[in-house]
């Protein structure tokens, strides 16, 4: 407009609107994503409170409930449960709560560190057959091969047999057995570890994040512990789940049979051995440790299904 100053101008010129700042992508976690995959496993969650329960009770439980575990009382012999015995008393009188409470503790111990010797053993001989080729590949698939084609228990009764003497005396009654047991139990289940890592290995060996890891120059050691084993861990947890499920079952089973921990030290197992004479006259003897292994196991196995749906990235939940 003629006449019109620079500041009607600028009066007259349309104002923009003042631009939004972009908003925040949320930054992904998948750790955060695992668990919310986790928690929509509901028997896995339920498992998981159940499982905490008890090694709470395990753990915290000799110091609440202080009746020593061999004290015998032969007034309160089979009896059932009571406010002074709630899970009753076995043959001697002796409390079974305060026997449960102490063996729990060496039944989870030996599921637990059985658990890492498979881990450890399995996941190294899976690296090494996963990175090399040929004659090292076929030769410790072919062992994992022989190992699983051995009956288990068989073969442990046997190194129980040979070495149980020679360990007690090194270690002590407890200590020798305890070594034995997580060894030969955890030596005799590396394999399905050592396959599951094999398998994750020769997948991701040729993607593309190891393939720039190996143009840079990095060495096979490098790849396989900073970037392939970090992708390849899912299955292996799964797995260990399982592994401690399976050494609880085995170390009741040898309890069970007599040729586990000595008789004085009431595991699970061994609890349920002493009492499977009374089974008509007093079952509450056999039915508490009976529910142990039973629960213990059964949430440990739903807890793998749900760790199995959480980390699986090609599960849509």
């Amino acid at each position: 407009m003629p006449g019109s100053t620079p500041a009607s101008l600028s009066a007259e010129l349309p104002t923009r609107p003042a631009t939004a700042a972009p908003a925040k992508t949320p930054r992904f976690s998948p750790g955060l994503e695992a668990w919310r995959r986790f928690r929509r496993h509901k028997l896995a969650v339920a498992s998981a409170v159940i499982l905490l329960v008890m090694i709470v009770a395990i753990a915290f439980g000799p110091l609440v409930w202080r009746v020593p575990i061999n004290e015998i009382d032969f007034t309160a012999k089979l009896e059932g449960p009571t406010l002074a015995h709630p899970f009753g008393t076995d043959d001697l009188g002796q409390d079974v709560l305060a026997r449960l409470l102490y063996g729990g503790r060496i039944s989870m111990a030996v599921g637990l560190c059985a658990m890492l010797v498979a881990a450890l053993v399995g996941v190294l001989v899976g690296a090494v057959a996963g990175m090399s080729r040929g004659t090292v590949d076929a030769i410790l698939m072919w062992l994992a091969d022989l190992f699983l084609s051995l009956p288990q228990l068989p073969l442990l009764l046997l190194v129980i047999y040979l070495f149980r003497d020679a360990l007690k005396a090194v270690f002590g009654p407890e200590g020798g057995i305890f070594i034995m047991i997580v060894i030969v139990i955890g030596g005799l289940r590396w394999m399905p570890v050592a396959r599951l890592v094999r398998a994750q290995i020769l997948s991701l060996r040729e993607k593309e994040f190891v393939e720039a890891a190996r143009a840079l120059g990095a060495s096979k050691m490098r790849q396989v512990v900073r970037h392939i084993l970090p992708n390849a861990l899912g299955p292996v947890i799964v797995a260990g789940t399982i592994d401690v499920a399976a050494a609880i079952i085995s170390e009741s089973t040898l309890s069970f049979l007599g040729l586990g921990f000595p008789p004085d030290v009431p595991t699970w197992g061994r609890v349920l051995f002493d009492a499977k004479d009374y089974l008509d006259i007093a079952p509450h003897w056999a039915m508490f440790p009976g529910a142990a292994i039973f629960l213990a196991v059964l949430s440990i196995n739903f807890i793998g299904d749900g760790l199995r749906d959480a980390l699986d990235p090609r599960r849509v939940l």
